[in-house]
């Protein structure tokens, strides 16, 4: 085969694999399943406040039972996952810290390392001892040492569990007829200085979808040359209620690889063939 031939076959085969990525890849644009919100969202509204700084002087009582300013948490070079909702919730809440705890066993990362998970408590009958109970049960469930460093569970007055929900656009309400609160399943990443980044709807975490979310709030500060580059190829589809395949993007990286490996195939190519020419005959 000559070495004309030899690089238009090699374009042929980086075109079409190209073409099968774009259509097969998961998250594909042109194939997006909306999931639908459960049953437990309707009638709760949560009013998104992207981009907005949350208050981070409430108060409230930690786990350990110490007083603590919100702040604690913040301003320290990572990203925060808040979590609101309340430890004697007799079903959503518990689903919702499933699945945090689902995605904590599979993330490569550590809480208290990477990020910091903080949840706090809307019902202001709970104690520091439930919520200690609570988190001892999901260390437990999770197995990694170390986590109980990065996520804390927190109580305290109405006022202040109020400001920080109103804060976030979290609403709920208490519903007398089942004796529970009714409110959303939802999680909200934050930046380090308090700033609303993403919200991450439903009572499952897709370990990339939590991985991404971490890395846009971080700016780039946490995850591998890798991540980075996912994160171009991602963007975040509120309809789809995930990251998805952007793929305007994705060609484009598609289109410097390809370029990348034509020049390595050209070049790998015209060093055989100046060989073959100096080679001295027998």
């Amino acid at each position: 085969m000559t070495f004309e031939l030899k690089l238009r076959s090699f374009a042929q085969c980086i075109l079409v694999a190209l073409c099968l990525l774009a259509f097969t890849y998961p998250g594909n644009v042109l194939s997006q399943v909306v999931t639908e919100k459960p049953r437990e969202l309707q009638n709760v509204d949560i009013s998104e406040r992207l981009g907005e700084k949350i208050p981070l002087d409430v108060v409230f009582i930690s786990d350990e039972g110490d007083t603590v300013r919100l702040e604690k948490y913040f301003n320290q070079g990572k990203p925060v996952i808040l979590v609101p909702g309340y430890y004697t919730c007799p079903m959503l809440c518990n689903l919702v810290m499933n699945g945090i705890s689902d995605a904590l066993i599979e993330i490569d990362w550590l809480a208290g390392e990477e990020f910091q998970i903080v949840s706090f408590s809307i019902d202001p009958t709970e104690t520091d001892l439930i919520a200690s109970a609570k988190k001892k049960n999901y260390m437990s469930r999770i197995g990694k040492p170390g986590t109980e460093k990065g996520w804390s569970l927190l109580v305290g007055d109405a006022s202040q569990s109020k400001a920080l929900a109103d804060a976030i656009g979290f609403g709920y309400y208490w519903d007398d007829n089942t004796e529970q609160y009714a409110h959303a399943a939802v999680i909200v990443i934050l930046t380090e200085d308090g700033t609303i980044s993403r919200y991450l709807y439903g009572i499952q975490y897709p370990v990339m979808d939590l991985r991404l979310a971490l890395i846009e709030a971080s700016e780039g500060k946490i995850g591998s040359t890798l991540d980075k580059i996912l994160l171009f190829c991602y963007h975040y589809d509120p309809d789809a209620g995930s990251y998805v395949v952007f793929a305007g993007n994705l060609m484009r990286v598609g289109g410097v690889v390809t370029l990348i490996a034509m020049v390595t195939l050209v070049g790998l190519l015209w060093r055989r063939e100046r060989r073959r020419r100096i080679r001295p005959l027998k």
